[in-house]
């Protein structure tokens, strides 16, 4: 490729670790671990049937109905406040500690959020991890009211940007996320921290790697 001069991070799962809810849901079950990966499934699978369906509703919605499909499959029954402080869990979530470090690393290049959440969940997220301030923009889905992998959605990138796709990293350690991003014609680094099987849908990341503190390495600046 030619020289990388944007990166663009997907959220959920890339720079804020989704599972760091376990610690919330260990006070109601013993089977926290478990029934958080149903949420994070369930939260999925919801903005993909939406997608399909052209019934957007913002990440937020879909967060608080993955989280009520998970409460009712392990049988557990909260009262209206303790549902509120799972939901609100979500806008505490952990940062891998690598981040800061990765992106002082990449500037002056612009380092740009574009993820499915809504805007009060991603400010509330970077604001709560200290990560304010360390990217250029931070975009929504919310924009176009439709969610990844839709193409739609990672044309907000270039058009913020300003620059074609072939010099732009978009990074994300969701498979499907990967997927998308190659479709629309980016160059893609896939965060691949478990070491998963890569889908058999034609399309391939440009590269993989294990941790956000490889990248600068990967994309020198020039």
């Amino acid at each position: 490729m030619a020289r990388a001069q944007a990166f663009v991070f997907d959220a959920y799962g890339t720079l804020f670790d989704v599972h760091s809810v376990v610690a919330a849901l260990q006070a109601f079950t013993p089977e926290a671990e478990a029934m958080s990966l149903q949420r994070r499934v369930k939260q999925l699978e919801y903005t993909w049937l939406r997608s399909l369906m052209g019934r957007y509703v913002d990440f937020w919605v879909v967060t608080d109905a993955a989280l009520r499909f998970a409460l009712k499959r392990f049988g557990i029954r909260v009262t209206p406040d303790q549902h509120t402080a799972l939901l609100e869990a979500y806008l505490h979530l952990s940062a891998y500690p690598e981040i800061p470090a990765m992106l002082a690393a990449l500037a002056p290049r612009p380092r740009l959020i574009l993820s499915n959440g809504s805007p009060p969940m991603l400010e509330a997220d970077v604001r709560s991890t200290g990560l304010a301030g360390h990217f250029t923009d931070i975009i929504s889905a919310d924009l176009v009211k439709v969610y990844k992998p839709d193409p739609r959605v990672y044309a907000l990138a270039t058009n913020v940007l300003g620059l074609p796709k072939g010099v732009i990293v978009f990074v994300s350690s969701n498979a499907f996320d990967v997927i998308g991003a190659k479709a629309y014609g980016f160059h893609v680094a896939w965060i691949n921290r478990a070491n998963t099987q890569a889908d058999e849908l034609g399309l391939a990341p440009d590269i993989v790697l294990s941790r956000l503190d490889e990248l600068p390495h990967a994309f020198p600046a020039p």
